[in-house]
């Protein structure tokens, strides 16, 4: 990703696997850092708190390796980066990606 431009660190490289998700989610609210995540659980955060940062990309895809997705994710954060920096919530599948923006409104 450096190579690209883009900064990354795996959470285990900044604090305790251990961690919970609200606890990852306030370090990147105020590092402003975008989560980069396969689990889903991020995304309920944002819906049920009504957050508006930090932005989260969920990727929704069964082959997680850079040689399967790395492309598509680096194009995806190129196409949104304007998204990114404003609080965003970013599907990334196989050949598409969706932006919702943040705060997510939730139904009543």
């Amino acid at each position: 990703m450096a190579a690209s431009g883009h900064e990354a660190a795996h959470w285990s490289d900044i604090g305790p696997v251990t961690a919970s998700d609200d606890t990852i989610m306030q370090w990147a609210r105020a590092n402003e850092s975008v989560v980069l995540t396969h689990d889903l659980d991020f995304a309920a955060t944002l819906a049920v708190t009504g957050g508006q940062k930090p932005s989260v990309i969920q990727i929704r895809a069964d082959r997680l390796t850079p040689e399967a997705i790395g492309a598509h994710v680096l194009n995806v954060l190129q196409q949104f980066a304007h998204e990114l920096a404003q609080g965003v919530l970013l599907t990334i599948e196989p050949g598409r990606a969706r932006a919702s923006l943040l705060p997510l409104l939730t139904q009543p």
